[in-house]
């Protein structure tokens, strides 16, 4: 819908002053061109007289030629200086009539190519100074424009189309390594020791992000120690990481992990070279490599500890709950299966799960031959044996349960009262 509107009625700095405050909302479409405009900036501040108005009274009138108008302010404010000093406004610019002349011609954007293509790119100083040699040294008649060229124009350049027209580049992706690890699955040859690791995220909430498990597993014996930390920085991961090692009753000879930077990195390696730990890290396409923490990370982590949000302030209570019930829990009472490979008549090996071979990872430790020699010189199975049978499977259980129900209802409840 088009209005027109005759504004030649509003005559005094009240009437202005109501017009703009009953079109605050209302937008003005400017159809007109510039002389149009220009014209009615004149005729406003003759009709107006703005030169004689107090300054509180030029606010209103060049509020509203603001309004009115389209102008940015310092463009308006440009217009009515020239208009008071009795200049009649119009354009002080055109534009060229058959537009500005190409200086570089296609043939310079072609020998540009050309010299790059023979010299394989150089950057814009070193290809300048090779033109102007050509130019003004070897007499070349073809690099007189060039020869001058600056070196941000020689780039404005090579960004033409016809210029990438001429000069096409690819440049195969490169791979890059991280010199951290061997990549290959840990061989443990019937040895416990050999810890696969991993990482568990306790979920974010309001952008807020929760604490992180880390969970260890021996290859062998299924030797399973979870610890808890804030966050998968050094100073909060490092001390987590010589506990958990240090909690192992058998001496850790191997670490593999994936290939998070929380452990692909040379403070680990560091760490894991002081005290004479192998350490490796898992191959691409080869899933399997770091598959045994991975389902612990389900069948114990999210079974114990379900998905939800646990802030990261409860990591020392949450660590602790992992150390006093739930570390001796898995390892000393909760039976797994422990697979027998065999080769089936195709020649190909497979694992089978007997009911025969399920049993604890304690129990798995003593089954060893000479389980003795594989324990840290300060353990012995006497230590453990007390561990272990103290209470039953179902008694441990049961404390489990309840020390799990009594730090979630310690978590929510001052979780709400926070809130």
């Amino acid at each position: 819908m088009v209005i027109d509107m005759n504004e030649t009625k509003l005559s005094t700095i009240a009437q202005l002053r109501g017009f703009l405050e009953g079109t605050c909302e209302v937008q003005f479409e400017r159809t007109g061109d510039d002389a149009e405009r220009y014209a009615f900036i004149g005729s406003v501040i003759r009709r107006f007289g703005y030169r004689r108005r107090s300054r509180a009274d030029k606010g209103v009138v060049f509020a509203y030629l603001l309004h009115a108008c389209g102008y940015s302010r310092a463009q308006l404010r440009r217009l009515v200086t020239r208009a008071l000093a009795g200049e009649k406004l119009s354009k002080r610019y055109r534009a060229p009539a058959k537009g500005f002349r190409r200086y570089y011609q296609e043939a310079d954007v072609a020998l540009l190519a050309s010299t790059d293509a023979l010299h394989g790119t150089l950057s814009g100083p070193a290809t300048k100074a090779i033109m102007q040699r050509a130019y003004e040294r070897f007499g070349d008649r073809r690099y007189e424009h060039l020869a001058a060229i600056s070196v941000s124009h020689l780039y404005n350049l090579r960004a033409l189309s016809t210029y990438r027209q001429r000069r096409r580049q690819w440049t195969k992706t490169r791979g890059y390594s991280i010199p951290i690890g061997e990549r290959r699955a840990p061989a443990p040859d019937g040895r416990p020791g050999f810890i696969r690791i991993d990482s568990v995220h306790q979920g974010d909430q309001d952008s807020l992000k929760g604490l992180y498990h880390i969970n260890a597993v021996d290859c062998v014996t299924q030797w399973e120690l979870l610890a808890c930390c804030e966050r998968l920085s050094e100073a909060a991961l490092l001390p987590v990481l010589a506990a958990l090692l240090e909690g192992f009753p058998f001496p850790i000879l191997g670490f593999h992990a994936d290939n998070g930077s929380e452990y692909i990195n040379h403070t680990v390696a560091k760490l894991l070279h002081k005290l004479n730990i192998e350490f490796t890290k898992s191959r691409p396409r080869h899933s399997n490599d770091n598959a045994l923490v991975e389902t612990k990370n389900g069948a114990i982590v999210r079974k114990h500890l379900g998905y939800a949000h646990i802030p990261q302030r409860w990591a020392g209570r949450v660590n602790d709950f992992h150390r006093e019930f739930l570390n001796p829990y898995v390892n000393y009472h909760r039976p797994c299966f422990f697979p027998e490979t065999y080769t089936d008549s195709k020649g190909r090996q497979r694992k089978r799960y007997r009911f025969e071979s399920m049993t604890t990872p304690y129990e798995k430790l003593k089954s060893l031959p000479k389980p003795a020699a594989f324990l840290k010189p300060q353990t012995t199975f006497q230590t453990l044996d007390a561990i272990a049978y103290a209470i039953s499977d179902n008694q441990a259980a049961e404390r489990l349960n309840q020390a799990r129900t009594r730090l979630f209802q310690s978590i929510e409840r001052r979780s709400k009262r926070a809130a």
